[in-house]
């Protein structure tokens, strides 16, 4: 068995985004004649101000997921995305990787429930184990895995829907794992396009 931390990475950055978004949305107005250098960023940071957000759905961004099967079940509640994940049922797990809980930080390392979560994980790896020896097809023995398991997911969402995605699971409300995850990636969200998704660092990070 092996623990391992949550983490993501982009899989597709797409170019001119600023750009692009700036076209589409001076489509409805005609008025191209006005794009200049700096004006992308004014139309849309005043689009998202006043709340017309349409004009987001025109850019896709990809992202990797690495977390656990807890997280995706709830990532993907999200509809208005595309996801490509991993299948327990035709994967075979012969060292079983689980993630790593985010409020063991809060924890010290003697705390005893730590110990406990281990030994469960290493239980069912056994159990495991021992079905697929017993002739079970991996998508059998699946169904004594644990909501840790790790697993990984391709995420494509237009931009619209991750401001979305970032407003429900970087909330307080949301549950620790995912809101983790989202926090981080809402970082660099904001590091690649400030204008789309500072206002969402504001409420939740800064």
């Amino acid at each position: 068995m092996k623990i391992i931390d949550q983490s993501w990475c982009f899989e597709q950055k797409p170019q001119n985004v600023m750009e692009t978004l700036e076209r589409a949305a001076r489509t409805c107005y005609k008025s191209e004649d006005k794009i200049a250098d700096g004006s992308a960023e004014k139309l849309i940071a005043a689009l998202i101000k006043n709340g017309h957000h349409s004009v987001l759905e025109h850019v896709n961004i990809s992202v990797r997921i690495i977390t656990d099967r807890a997280v995706t079940h709830e990532l993907v509640r999200h509809r208005l995305a595309s996801y490509s994940q991993e299948s327990t049922r035709y994967v075979k797990y012969d060292d079983v990787e689980v993630i790593r809980p985010v409020w063991f930080d809060d924890l010290s390392e003697f705390d005893s429930s730590i110990n406990t979560w281990k030994s469960a994980m290493m239980v069912t790896e056994n159990h495991y184990r021992y079905l697929i020896e017993r002739g079970w097809r991996p998508e059998q023995a699946r169904t004594v895995l644990p909501n840790s398991l790790k697993t990984e997911i391709f995420v494509t969402a237009n931009v619209r829907e991750w401001r979305h995605i970032f407003k429900l699971r970087c909330s307080k409300k949301a549950h620790p794992q995912i809101r983790v995850l989202m926090l981080n990636m809402l970082k660099e969200f904001v590091r690649e396009w400030p204008v789309l998704f500072n206002d969402i660092a504001e409420e939740y990070i800064y």
